[in-house]
Parts: C-alpha cells; sequence; structure tokens
C-alpha cells in the first residue's frame, strides 16, 4: 500500500495530466479551433467566468471584436457574434433556405442555473408557442387601451408623489427663502413606478412602492437575486457550485428569503385567480387556458414571475438611463422638453395614443436602449445537433452563440461616433445615413422576441412624457458617470440623483 503522501502526489499528477489534455484538445483538437479568439478563453471557462463575475463581461466583448472580427471563441464551447445579419441568422424565423432547420435554442444552462419550473422564456418551441399564442391577448392594442386607466392611475399617483418629495417644506433656502430641494433618487421612483404597475397588470393588486414612496423587499431584493445566478451560473463552469451554495445560505439565508418571495407572490396569484371577473390584464388569457392545457399552479407561478421582472426592471433601467443622458446633453433635454409640453395642456391629454406622436422623444429612447441597452450581455442560443450555418460560417453542432447587445451596439463598424448621445441619429440626420439600425434588437429578435415590446415604448413615453411635463430636472453631480456601472445579467444601477423642479400651470 503506498503512503497516503505518495498517493496524493500521483493523485495531483494524473489530475494535473488530465487539466493539460483538456486545454491542448481545446485549442488544438476541438470543433470550435479553427475560430480566432485569446488563447486563454479558447482553454477554459476561467477568463469569460471572471469577467463575468466582475459584471465586466460585456465591455470586454468589444475589445475582442475590433481585434479578432465578427466572430470570436470565447469559451470551448462558445462564441460570441457581433454583426447584424447574426439576429437573423442565430434568432430568425426558419423561412427561405433555412426552412424546416432546427432552431437554435435557448441555452438551459444560462436560463435555468437552478431548477424551476419552465415559463416562456425557457419553454421548448412548442411550449413558447401555445404560452405565447395565449399571451398576446395581454400585450394586444385593445389590451393596451383598457390597461390604460390602470396604468395611469399609478403616473398620477407618481406625480403626486414626487411634488409632495421634491421639496423640504420645514427647511428654507438661506438665500431665496423658499423650501428647499430634495435630493430624489430618480432610479428608484422608476422602478417603484413600473414594478407598482406590472404588478397590477400581473397580479391584480401593486407592490405598494408609490404609495410608500420605498422599495418592497420583494422589488428591491430582485437585483441581488441576479447577481446570485450569475454567481451560481459562473460557479458550474468553476466546479464550485455545491460550496457557492453553502455559502450563500451561510452569508445571508438567501434561500430563505428566495422561498419568502416565491410564497408571497403566490398567495397574490392565488387572489388574481380567486377574482370572479376578467381583468384586462397580462396573464388573464393564460388563467382561460389553464385547465384545458394542464398548466400547473407552478408553470403559472413561473410564468407571472417573469412578467413582473421583464415588464419593469427593464423599462426602469432604460428610464433611468435616457434621463441621466437627457440631462448630461442639456440642448436635448430642452428640445424633448418642449416637445412635451408645446404637445399637451393638461396631464389628461398625455395617453398612449397621443404619447405616439413625439417624434423627438422615441429618437431619444432608442438612443438610449442603444447606448444602455437593459440586457447588456446576450442571451445565449445553441445550435442543434446537425450545426447551423452564421454569417455564412458552419457551427457545429451544440455550440452555444451570443450576441453581447452593448459591445454590437458601441462598434464603430457598424454605428457613427458610437459612444455619443445622437436622438437624431435616429431623425434621417444624414450625418448617421451609413449605420446599421438593423443592429439594434434591445428586444430580441424573430418568433422569441419580447412579447411586450409595444406595452414597454408606450410605458416609457408615457412616464417620461409626465415627468417633463410637471418637472424641471437637474442632476446633482454632473461630474459622476452614472453609465460607469458593472453588468451581470442585468445593470447593477447606482442611485441617479436629481432636484425636481414643479412646472406650475
Amino acid at each position: 500500500m503506498l503512503p497516503s503522501s505518495t498517493s496524493n502526489s500521483i493523485s495531483d499528477q494524473q489530475g494535473l495530466a488530465s487539466f493539460a489534455a483538456f486545454v491542448i484538445y481545446n485549442i488544438f483538437f476541438h470543433p470550435l479551433a479553427r475560430f480566432p479568439g485569446p488563447l486563454l478563453y479558447r482553454a477554459t471557462r476561467f477568463p469569460y467566468s471572471s469577467k463575468l463575475l466582475r459584471g465586466k463581461l460585456p465591455f470586454a466583448m468589444l475589445d475582442l471584436h475590433r481585434k479578432y472580427g465578427p466572430i470570436v471563441r470565447i469559451a470551448p464551447n462558445e462564441l460570441s457574434i457581433s454583426d447584424p445579419q447574426a439576429w437573423k441568422d442565430i434568432c430568425g424565423h426558419r423561412v427561405g433556405a433555412a426552412a424546416g432547420q432546427e432552431e437554435n435554442a435557448k441555452w438551459l444552462p444560462f436560463y435555468r442555473p437552478t431548477a424551476m419550473p419552465p415559463s416562456i422564456i425557457t419553454e421548448d418551441k412548442e411550449g413558447h408557442a401555445m404560452l405565447r399564442r395565449q399571451l398576446a391577448h395581454g400585450f394586444s392594442e385593445s389590451a393596451m387601451r383598457a390597461q390604460e386607466p390602470i396604468i395611469g392611475g399609478y403616473l398620477d399617483l407618481l406625480v403626486r408623489r414626487l411634488r409632495e418629495h421634491a421639496v423640504d417644506g420645514d427647511r428654507k433656502d438661506a438665500v431665496t427663502g423658499l423650501p428647499t430641494k430634495r435630493v430624489l433618487d430618480m432610479t428608484a421612483w422608476y422602478n417603484w413606478t413600473t414594478f407598482d404597475i406590472i404588478g397590477d397588470l400581473a397580479f391584480g393588486e401593486a407592490f405598494g412602492s408609490l404609495e410608500r414612496a420605498k422599495y418592497d423587499p420583494w422589488v428591491k431584493a430582485i437585483n441581488t437575486n441576479f447577481r446570485v445566478q450569475t454567481l451560481v451560473f459562473a460557479s458550474k463552469f468553476l466546479g464550485l457550485s455545491d460550496l457557492v451554495l453553502v455559502v450563500a445560505r451561510a452569508i445571508g439565508t438567501l434561500i430563505g428569503r428566495k422561498d419568502d418571495h416565491v410564497k408571497r407572490t403566490g398567495d397574490m396569484l392565488r387572489r388574481r385567480m380567486a377574482l370572479d371577473v376578467e381583468r384586462p390584464d397580462l396573464i388573464e388569457g393564460l388563467l382561460k387556458k389553464k385547465d384545458e392545457w394542464s398548466i400547473d399552479f407552478g408553470r403559472l407561478h413561473m410564468n407571472a414571475a417573469v412578467l413582473i421582472v421583464a415588464g419593469s426592471e427593464t423599462t426602469a433601467t432604460l428610464l433611468s438611463g435616457v434621463t441621466y443622458m437627457l440631462l448630461k446633453h442639456p440642448e436635448a433635454l430642452k428640445r424633448v422638453t418642449e416637445e412635451v409640453r408645446s404637445s399637451f395642456q393638461s396631464d389628461d391629454e398625455i395617453t398612449l395614443t397621443s404619447v405616439g406622436n413625439l417624434s423627438y422623444m422615441l429618437a431619444c429612447l432608442n438612443e438610449g436602449l442603444r447606448i444602455y441597452p437593459p440586457v447588456a450581455g446576450g442571451l445565449p442560443r445553441i445550435t442543434p445537433r446537425g450545426g447551423a450555418t452564421i454569417l455564412g460560417e458552419f457551427i457545429p453542432g451544440n455550440t452555444v452563440m451570443t450576441i453581447f447587445q452593448w459591445a454590437l451596439y458601441h462598434n464603430e463598424k457598424y454605428w457613427t461616433d458610437p459612444f455619443g448621445f445622437h436622438p437624431e441619429r435616429f431623425l434621417n440626420d444624414p450625418k448617421f445615413a451609413h449605420d446599421r439600425f438593423d443592429a439594434l434588437q434591445p428586444f430580441s429578435f424573430g418568433p422569441r422576441n419580447c412579447i411586450g415590446r409595444n406595452l414597454a415604448y408606450a410605458e416609457m413615453r408615457l412616464i417620461l412624457a409626465r415627468i417633463l411635463f410637471n418637472f424641471d430636472m437637474h442632476l446633482v453631480d454632473g461630474g459622476k458617470d452614472w453609465l460607469d456601472q458593472p453588468a451581470y445579467v442585468l445593470w447593477d444601477k447606482h442611485p441617479l440623483d436629481v432636484y425636481l423642479t414643479p412646472v406650475e400651470r
């Protein structure tokens, strides 16, 4: 029998040899060996995981594509693809030459890093089509018109609360004698608004954040939960997933918190299901089919939770970003404010229909989506077993492919002055005639694009129009770059501190 030290040494040597063989195979013999990329990225998942955990991955992709071209190998089995055509090749409908080919499916290790019921995001092709067909009723134009009184009620509350909190009535400015302005974190106010709206549209009741001017614990925990999911996702590549779960339990009772959130949202869904009337909300269509399609409570619950996050956090993120960019560009802020105030005489005139005429505001929102896309990274797909052709290149089967939105939207190859804020690029300014506008797909592309795209645009325009109509805005600290923040699955947003001056009419 070998001494334990000798046995350990042999084991270490075997492990080192196995790792070396793994690296050599990945670099020289893997089916993706012909695709360019940094050596360490091609060899292991360590560089990818390191950038992901630090919130730097989307930004690193821009430098890699500048150096290596539109297709870059960023992990042993993953390619980053940065070209406008990639949206059609990876995510588009299977028509023409691609008719009959298998779709590039969602890569489930990313979308479902832990055990959870499927949702409209993670369902297979058939399940997704079924759910989308029924949920579409809640996102139709007629449904949106019926939902307008619900949305409008929360916007009235937003304006009222902001007027109440904009100044401190108990303190006077020493020079002017007027009440002292308060610092308002617009990141928080936008989050409170969009979560309350989507809570009502998905569950039939708000989270109460606007009423209390305070984060609901469930809302506040969402970004933390996404960071934990990122940690779990990356740790799987490093062989540390079991350790990460143990640490998570130890340092924050995160599992217990998650259970609390699951129970609470489950209770909200049960109360919504118990309503004996039809509501023009997002989940009514699905509830009608739950028995016929044998949709159990777990799947209903997961789909409602997905609607909550997808319909709130992303909208609040864009509103925060575009507000910051407008405040940093006074000429654009002046123009969009004049557009709003010259178009309406009262808040009652600002409706889902009327905001559709605000062309400069739409240009500002589109430029905001380009510079600060709510999903800065990518939503990875995986090629079918027989492979796929992307940008004219054959990609072997079981290859993960990701379009990193931030990197694509900041690539000089496709955009004029990509780091500048230029709403006029979306208004046919000849300076930007060569921009690749088909590259901008913040709501994804093809049959699995975001079902709530039209609602998101309408909601963003309504909220921003009501803010600009009722308040003048100024940054508290214009010297900080608010956009300098890490991006995980979602952005880790900073507070956006603003002074609001109510406009009196």
